[in-house]
C-alpha cells in the first residue's frame, strides 16, 4: 500500500521520494558521523579525487547543485572533523581547493559501501540496481533533471500547482 496519496501530483511524489531517500541516507551514515548532505560532499570528493582532480568549492558545489554558500559550510565542518583539506588555489586566491584527508577517504570509502547497499534496497521493487525498469527510472530522471525549469513562469494563473485544476492540500511543499 503506497503512502503518498491516491491522485497526488509529480511535484509531490517527487518531493516525498526525495525526503524519503534524505532521511534514509541521514539514518544510514550518522554511525560515521556524516548527514546526507555531508555524505554528497565526500562522496563526490571521494570520485573526483579517484579520477585526479582536486575541485574547487564552487566546481563541487556546480557538480552537486548546492548553493556555494551551503558547500562552504559543509566543507568547514568537514574541515573541523578532519575529513576535508582546504587550502587557497595558487592561481586564483578567491578559490578554495577541497581534498580528504586520509580519515575522510576512509570514511568516504566506508559511506559509499553504506549508501550503495541502500541504493539496492531502495531499486529492489524495480527489480535491483541492473533492471530495466531501473534503467527507465534513471533516464526518466535525467530527462527531468536536464530540463529547464522557470520558476517565474509558474505564476501563469494555473492555481499554483502548474497544472491547472489540480490543487491538493499535498501541494503544500
Amino acid at each position: 500500500m503506497s503512502t503518498a496519496p491516491e491522485g497526488a501530483t509529480p511535484g509531490f511524489l517527487v518531493w516525498r521520494l526525495s525526503m524519503k531517500w534524505r532521511v534514509a541516507v541521514d539514518r544510514a551514515v550518522a554511525p560515521l558521523g556524516l548527514t546526507h548532505a555531508q555524505y554528497a560532499l565526500v562522496a563526490t570528493l571521494f570520485g573526483m579525487h579517484s579520477a585526479g582532480r582536486r575541485p574547487s568549492q564552487r566546481q563541487l558545489a556546480d557538480h552537486t547543485g548546492l548553493e556555494a554558500l551551503y558547500v562552504s559550510k559543509l566543507a568547514r565542518a568537514l574541515e573541523t572533523a578532519g575529513l576535508v583539506d582546504r587550502t587557497r588555489d595558487p592561481v586564483d586566491p578567491r578559490a578554495v581547493r577541497l581534498s580528504l584527508t586520509a580519515r575522510g577517504l576512509e570514511v568516504a570509502r566506508q559511506a559509499i559501501q553504506v549508501v550503495q547497499r541502500l541504493h539496492e534496497q531502495f531499486l529492489r521493487p524495480l527489480g535491483g540496481l541492473d533492471s530495466t525498469p531501473t534503467e527507465e527510472f534513471r533516464r526518466a530522471l535525467r530527462t527531468l533533471l536536464d530540463a529547464p525549469l522557470d520558476p517565474s513562469a509558474a505564476g501563469s494563473g494555473t492555481g499554483g500547482t502548474g497544472t491547472p485544476g489540480n490543487d491538493t492540500q499535498e501541494e503544500q511543499p
